[in-house]
């Protein structure tokens, strides 16, 4: 795909004035050539489907399909059209277009994981993840199926992972235990968990170590937990911050993981292995 853009430059700068603005218009949309033709490029240019034909033969190309597989085989987007996509993402986003707004608004949340990656809670949380003996993750019922992802998730690394959502009384199972001493209770807060700052409380005077991830604008007092991993701010309409929650625990996970280092390969090899025996999938 690179050549593809090089040629593209090539032509942009020195070919005809029909081949320089066939270019331009396929640098700026790169992602929008699978769902083009050759007649659909020339009636946004106002050129005929022969002078796009020729121009694509120009570069080697039988015709648009041909650049379309190239597209199709290529899974890593170049910075060529990283920058084109920004460029057209800001101007959507500056004329109010609400899905350009709503990706603008995911691309920075991204941003401030990124970040937040750098930063020495990070690897703090990383390593209260590894070296606890149990570790618990709580969270309001209604974002269950996240903690327990993120749980299956943390099994490659380790034993020892539980998800809890409160129903059936599972927050007492942390209590049941003499004390949490060398256990870790990771607590995913939003809006609708209620029970959070409690559980936390309780948790710590029991011993666990807590690790809260929480919205940016949420205050959580010293008393409550050890660690916290902040999300950006939610929307207004928005209580549980779901795609950068998502992306920080795909992301938390995958460190952890990560960290674990031939530990982990060993353990997914052999989940894989007894799934196979039992002719299912080791990454349900």
């Amino acid at each position: 795909m690179e050549d593809f853009v090089h040629k593209l430059r090539h032509y942009a700068k020195s070919g005809t004035p029909a081949e320089r603005r066939i270019a331009k218009y396929f640098a700026e949309h790169l992602n929008d050539l699978p769902f083009e033709t050759a007649a659909s490029v020339a009636d946004r240019l106002d050129l005929s489907p022969m002078t796009v034909g020729r121009f694509l033969r120009a570069l080697g190309y039988q015709g648009l399909d041909s650049v379309k597989v190239q597209i199709r085989e290529t899974s890593s987007i170049s910075a060529t059209q990283l920058q084109a996509s920004m460029t057209e993402l800001q101007t959507d986003a500056s004329d109010g277009k609400t899905l350009a707004m709503l990706v603008s608004e995911q691309i920075q949340a991204l941003h401030h994981i990124y970040h937040l990656t750098g930063q020495p809670q990070w690897n703090d949380a990383i390593a209260a993840i590894n070296v606890a003996r149990e570790v618990f993750v709580a969270s309001h019922a209604g974002l269950s199926g996240f903690a327990a992802h993120f749980c299956q998730r943390l099994t490659q690394a380790r034993d020892g992972v539980c998800a809890l959502d409160g129903t059936g009384s599972r927050f007492a199972e942390l209590f049941a235990r003499l004390n949490g001493n060398d256990a870790l209770l990771v607590i995913i807060d939003s809006q609708r968990f209620g029970k959070a700052r409690l559980l936390a409380r309780t948790a710590r005077r029991y011993g666990y170590k807590v690790l809260v991830i929480t919205a940016q604008s949420t205050n959580w007092m010293p008393d409550q937990t050890n660690l916290i991993l902040p999300l950006p701010a939610c929307r207004p309409d928005e209580g549980d911050c779901l795609p950068p929650l998502m992306a920080l625990l795909d992301c938390l996970s995958e460190a952890v993981v990560t960290a674990a280092g031939q530990e982990a390969t060993a353990r997914k090899r052999r989940m894989a292995e007894f799934a196979a025996m039992l002719g299912e999938s080791a990454h349900r």
